[in-house]
């Protein structure tokens, strides 16, 4: 299993970008994908997921109305749509994936879930 996150760099406030996480090595349908952020001196912590099954999202309410996650299984890829940037979204962003078993239908942005994870891509969002 491998994950590769791209697409971080430098944004003035309410601005937009948009991460990609290109996955390879296992079967991307199968598996739930979730991102997540770490700023400087904070723990890292869970945005948002989608299921397994691709039909099921959930985001965590400081993001929630600005940030979306998607994925292309043609192209291996899950993205991280971030909208209305602010000065608090700076921070390295990950991309991360568990298989979730029977649990298709549900996912969860908890650290402890996910035992693959792409090395960071630095997001900063200037005022």
């Amino acid at each position: 299993v491998q994950l590769q996150a791209s697409g971080g760099g430098l944004v003035q406030a309410g601005g937009s970008l948009r991460l990609s996480c290109a996955a390879s090595g296992f079967t991307m349908e199968s598996y739930t994908f979730g991102w997540f952020r770490q700023a400087p001196g904070k723990e890292r912590e869970g945005l948002l997921c989608i299921s397994s099954v691709g039909d099921n999202t959930f985001l965590r309410n400081s993001v929630k109305g600005r940030f979306t996650i998607s994925r292309d299984l043609a192209k291996n890829m899950v993205y991280l749509q971030m909208n209305s940037l602010k000065p608090e979204d700076t921070a390295v962003y990950f991309c991360a994936t568990y298989y979730p078993g029977r649990d298709v239908v549900r996912c969860g942005i908890s650290n402890q879930l996910y035992d693959h994870w792409g090395q960071g891509t630095q997001v900063t969002v200037s005022s």
